[in-house]
């Protein structure tokens, strides 16, 4: 038996693209939904989007 057969992290499929690209929209869409106007989501980065889903109480601050 191989040792990649148990070895879970290597045989985890990756995320696609397409995959990747869908939840990136999902998760501006529920910026959108918070109240952030949709000309400062489509100028914040995947990582300040994801940070500011985590922390909804940074909006305000980060978003002027």
């Amino acid at each position: 038996m191989s040792r990649n057969v148990r070895n879970n992290d290597t045989t985890r499929p990756r995320k696609s693209g397409a995959a990747y690209n869908r939840r990136l929209l999902e998760h501006r869409r529920r910026l959108i939904a918070l109240g952030v106007p949709e000309e400062k989501v489509m100028q914040l980065n995947h990582p300040q989007i994801r940070m500011l889903l985590a922390k909804p109480k940074l909006i305000p601050q980060y978003v002027k």
